[in-house]
């Protein structure tokens, strides 16, 4: 299995300095003040504790209803609630006093929820109030969280989506309206504030020991429901390359909006297999009608347009990424799943021994 390739530079690559006394020292860069939202997700989480190993971040500041696992000496944890009205002038305010250079704005559902309207307000409103404090605060580069799923599944779909193509996911289906209205309002805050540095990475499907999302969910149960007739192309993300992507874009300043993907893709029915799962074949009609109702019951993981994507093509190309920002993936597709099946391995079976006989 690959490791991930460390971020963080080599300091003595850098120019010497000369004092007043004449002695040689490194010259090194004023420590980078760089700010989190949804700091206590794994992602924000994560991120956070690369960040407080880089000697090139001096402070993190975190923002969150709950404080990270991962905070440590470099970071202040500040309680702020993106849903409330008054989030804006606070976000403002904090950022202004920290005097934060970088926002990475990570507050964003990894899984649908049937709660829509407290969603809306966290990621599209949440969005549009992180922000507008962060352009009266004058903050020099925003990175926004995003998804590849919004390119959307359809059966017009290139083998390779590039970030040139058209968001296409329903805008009926509240998760992915709410996460294009967030690039929505990043793109906005470009045209107010053209000095700014804007990131947004489209991220393909996380997979790992560690994360939960709606993939993960999916292939958490023995036997998975699959498009009859139907086996697309699917690429993921390592959790450990979904961090060093954030922290790369962190340190690094390439604006505009970048695929971050593993290296290759893989059958659908190949990640079931690969998962130990069992196949359910179901024709696409009766599938969309037990989704519809099983979502509405609130027994099934996702709501019927999730079906689309166990039917149809949406990968990405990530070549711009890795000219642009330097980011090369240190896992495959491939891996990023054998590394999931075996945490979920171990969860299977801890699961059967606490099952009553």
């Amino acid at each position: 299995m690959k490791r991930a390739r460390p971020v963080s530079a080599d300091l003595a690559t850098l120019p010497p300095a000369r004092t007043a006394e004449g002695a040689t020292q490194i010259a090194r860069p004023p420590a980078r003040v760089v700010a989190v939202t949804g700091a206590s997700s794994f992602l924000g989480s994560s991120l956070i504790g690369s960040l407080e190993e880089d000697p090139r971040i001096g402070r993190v500041v975190a923002l969150d209803v709950v404080a990270p696992s991962a905070a440590g000496q470099k970071t202040r944890s500040y309680d702020v609630d993106l849903t409330q009205p008054a989030a804006e002038a606070r976000v403002a305010e904090i950022l202004g006093a920290e005097r934060v250079d970088t926002l990475a704005h990570l507050a964003f559902l990894a899984s649908p929820t049937h709660a829509t309207a407290w969603a809306h307000e966290l990621e599209s409103l949440g969005t549009m109030h992180v922000a507008v404090a962060a352009r009266h605060a004058q903050v020099r580069k925003i990175v926004l969280w995003s998804h590849t799923w919004l390119y959307g599944a359809h059966p017009s779909n290139p083998n390779f989506l590039t970030e040139k193509h058209p968001l296409r996911a329903p805008m009926t289906e509240p998760y992915f309206a709410d996460k294009i209205e967030a690039e929505e309002q990043a793109r906005k805050l470009t045209e107010r504030s053209p000095g700014a540095i804007i990131t947004i990475l489209r991220a393909a499907p996380v997979l790992g020991p560690n994360v939960r999302n709606a993939f993960t969910r999916y292939l958490a149960h023995r036997f998975v429901p699959t498009a009859m007739g139907f086996d697309p192309l699917v690429q993921f993300l390592h959790e450990i390359d979904a961090v060093a992507a954030l922290h790369l874009a962190v340190l690094r300043d390439a604006k505009g909006t970048f695929n971050v993907v593993g290296d290759g893709v893989l059958p659908l029915s190949t990640v079931i297999k690969l998962a130990g799962r069992i196949a359910v074949p179901i024709p696409h009609p009766i599938a969309e009608a037990i989704g519809a109702a099983g979502w509405a019951a609130q027994i099934v993981q996702a709501p019927p347009s999730f079906l689309k994507y166990l039917r149809f093509l949406c990968v990405a190309d990530g070549q711009k990424a890795r000219e642009v920002m330097g980011f090369h993936p240190a896992y495959t597709s491939r891996e990023a799943v054998l590394d999931f099946v075996s945490a979920q391995r171990l969860r299977d079976v801890k699961l059967l021994s606490e099952t009553p006989a």
